[in-house]
Parts: structure tokens; sequence; C-alpha cells
């Protein structure tokens, strides 16, 4: 393929598909939720761990009896790590989008937003849609129902689960984002507007801080209030209303032909220095957070927790790490050589930035075809070895950066076959990426050699 055709190719990609995803990775909201997935990774990771500890037995039966005269006895105390965790997740997203997105539009816009501000004034109006509320003969009611059977109870409003408030864990994270997004908006628009309560210069900057948030407080608490009149008029709330939509972007991010879009999006974005991984993967964690919880439960989805780290992108994005040991072992031009063996031990570690910026992978039309394919190719693997029910679903929140097979193994909850799938993974995405590399490093070798020549 001569320059001229990469140039047409690479035209037509920005146009059409890579400027605009570029345009969207920059907007406020996008960047505020990618910094609030990357916030909520500790305590995701360190409530999870707790959660392995208390489901080894159910993959090594030998050690029952030694849990119950030792684990077991403590479980409702070490577990509150991972209720005050998984179990209100949704606080977390909430307070952490409001902190956020108020400090980008503060700097960006320098209005005088407080960031703390904004994030309380987030679980103000979060907390506002959680209590269950029925209307009766044109009469609101807190909901009331207790039932010993039932896993979930509801107490003046507040529905209860094991693990606490069921709406603050997982399944409130949509809402607990909208709700993150109206107050934000509303404290802005009246700083912006001057509708707030200006005190001396002379106040310190806490209080006056709390001063300025006093109206836009009693507007957000107003707008919320009427959007909850409004769809409990309908027989709804905002979490009733929210799972038509977003169930159906659930159901569809968990069919495998939905995991093919979504890594098509994440290798393009990548393919245009925009780190697709970190930006796609903080808007789906709602979603995987929600099938870990129902992995937990029982279920069996394969796009839970950190699927992608254990089972596609394994030893960075594109799924690189068997890549990156054939070129330091066996590539034949220098440049692919030295960038294979500077890269190595990162891969290990599911880091791979030297790799895609050395080869480079960007706007390279000699790699774009199994750059694109090499994650599809692990994640069908890795789908159809958890639906077929041959490893068990992840279960537990592992560090993205856990070796090959290792958080495969973590994150199912200690499943060896879960750990022997992973490796398969990363070995049919090396298979994509042979032939392709193979010519790729002649063509290079070609050019080292010419350049030789020319020099002597």
């Amino acid at each position: 393929m001569d320059m001229s055709e990469n140039n047409k190719i690479n035209n037509w990609m920005d146009k059409y598909i890579l400027g605009p995803l570029g345009t969207f990775s920059q907007y406020k909201f996008v960047r505020a939720i990618t910094n609030t997935g990357m916030g909520t990774i500790p305590f995701t990771i360190v409530g999870s761990m707790f959660l392995v500890i208390n489901v080894l037995p159910q993959a090594f039966p030998s050690l029952q009896g030694f849990y119950e005269a030792t684990f077991f006895k403590f479980s409702d105390l070490y577990m509150l790590a991972n209720k005050a965790t998984m179990g209100i997740l949704a606080l977390y997203f909430n307070i952490l989008l409001g902190y956020e997105l108020t400090k980008i539009y503060a700097d960006e816009e320098d209005l005088d937003l407080s960031a703390i501000n904004g994030g309380l004034l987030s679980a103000f109006a979060f907390f506002m849609t959680i209590p269950n509320l029925v209307m009766e003969g044109g009469v609101t009611k807190l909901v009331h129902l207790i039932d010993p059977e039932a896993d979930v109870q509801i107490v003046n409003g507040w529905s209860v689960g094991a693990d606490g408030l069921t709406r603050l864990g997982t399944v409130g994270i949509f809402t607990g984002i909208i709700m993150a997004t109206i107050a934000v908006m509303i404290y802005r628009f009246c700083v912006k507007k001057n509708i707030t309560i200006k005190l001396p210069e002379a106040v310190p900057a806490g209080v006056a801080n709390s001063f300025t948030a006093l109206i836009p407080a009693f507007a957000i608490a107003i707008v919320v209030l009427l959007i909850n009149a409004l769809l409990l008029s309908l027989g709804y709330d905002i979490f009733t209303i929210l799972e038509v939509p977003f169930g159906f972007i659930t159901n569809l991010a968990n069919s495998w032909l939905g995991l093919v879009v979504i890594y098509i999006i994440m290798q393009a974005l990548w393919f245009v220095g925009i780190h697709g991984a970190t930006l796609v993967t903080s808007f789906l964690q709602p979603i995987t957070f929600a099938n870990l919880t129902a992995n937990i439960a029982g279920a069996s989805i394969p796009f839970a927790g950190e699927f992608n780290n254990a089972y596609v992108t394994i030893g960075g994005s594109g799924a690189t790490l068997v890549l990156c040991f054939w070129l330091a072992t066996r590539a034949k031009s220098e440049q692919l050589s030295a960038i294979g063996k500077a890269s190595a031990v990162p891969a290990l570690f599911n880091i791979n930035e030297p790799l895609i910026f050395g080869i480079p992978f960007l706007y390279n039309v000699d790699l774009m075809i199994p750059w694109f394919l090499a994650p599809i190719a692990s994640m069908t693997v890795g789908y159809i070895g958890i639906a077929s029910g041959f490893a068990r679903p992840v279960i537990a929140q592992m560090a993205w950066p856990t070796p090959v097979g290792l958080g495969a193994f973590i994150g199912s909850g200690g499943d060896i076959k879960a750990g022997i799938l992973a490796l398969a993974c990363a070995a049919v995405a090396f298979l994509v990426y042979y032939p392709f590399i193979r010519r790729y490093d002649k063509k290079l070798l070609l050019q080292e050699q010419e350049a030789m020549k020319e020099m002597q």
C-alpha cells in the first residue's frame, strides 16, 4: 500500500469516525465521568478483596471446615468493608461526579464554584430520589412493606437489603449520575447569573462558599421534588423510569455483538491517540458493577467487573501481551525488537503505552486490522468460556494491572479454569497479530537495511 492510499484512508477515518470520537471525548461531562470512574477504583478493589476472602471455600471446598472455625465467625464484621464500598457505590459515583464536573466548570469557565459544594449538592439531589413513594388518591405516601420471606424490605420508604440501602448500590449508579448532573447544572447556572448570596470579602472562604450554595440548594430541591411529583403522578419514580432505557443499554452491552461494537469504538479512539480504554470503560462501569452484583447473587454474566483486563485487553489495550514478547525475542528489525524489550515488563501488568506509541499503532494502516480484531477475538473466547459455563464469571473486582491468568483467577473467586481461559484469550489475540506483525517486521527491516546502505 503506497503513501497516497494510506493518506486517503487516514483522512477518511479522521473525517467520519475518529474526528467525531475525538470531539466527544473532550466534552466536559465525558472528562468528568472518566475521572469519576478512575476515582472509584480504590473502593471497588478493596471491597472486592474482602468478598474474595469470603468466597474462597466455594472454589476450594477443603477450606470450609477451617473457615467455619475461623473467618466465618467474624464475616459480619469484615464484610462491612464490602458493604461500605460496593454496597454504596452509587453514592461514590454521585459525589465524585458532582465534584469533578464542578471543578471542570470552575477551572474552564472561571466561575466561583466550589467543587466540594458540587459534590454535596449532588448527594443532596440524589438522596431525594432514593425513598420509595406512591401516590394514592392524590396523596403521596412512603412505601412500608415488610415481608419476612423477602430478601429486600421497605421500611418507611427506604429499601433495605443484606448490604444496606439497595438504591445506594450498583442499581442506583445511573440515577446518581443524572442527579449529579442536574445539581451541578443548577449550581453553575445560579453562580453564572449571580443568583447567589454574596458576603463581604472579609468573610472566610468556607463560610462564603456555603452561603453561595444556599440559593442553588433551594433551586435543586424544587427541581428534584417537581421531577419526583411528575413521575409519581404517572405511577413511577426515577429508578423505575430509568430501568427502561438503561436496561436496553445493559442488555446490548451484555451481548456478544454489543461487545464487538464497544471494542471497535475503544480501538478507534486509541487509533487516533485518545485513551479509548479509560474513556469507554468509565462509561460502562455502572453496567459492569451491576453485572458483578448479579453474578455474586448467582448469575453468570461474562461482561462484569474487570472482564476487560482479565480476558480482553491482556497486556494492555489491543491485547498485546504475547505480541510484546514475540517482538522482544523474534523480531528482526531493530525498531520492533527494541520496543518489545523495553515494553516487556510493563506489559505483564497490562501497561503498553510504550508499545502503542513506539510501534506505533496510531494511524498505522499496516497494523490497523489486527489492532481492531485482536481484542474482539480475545473477548469472544472469554465471552464463550464464561457463557458456556467452562469458567466461573467475575464476582470480585481485581486491580487492573494484575498479570494474565492471576487476575481472572482472583476475579472469579479462585477458579483455576478462569486463569486457563485468560491464557487462551492472550494466545488467540496473538494469532490474529502474527501474520500482520511478521509482514510489518520485514518491511521495517528492509527500510533499516536500505538506510544503512545509504549511510555507507
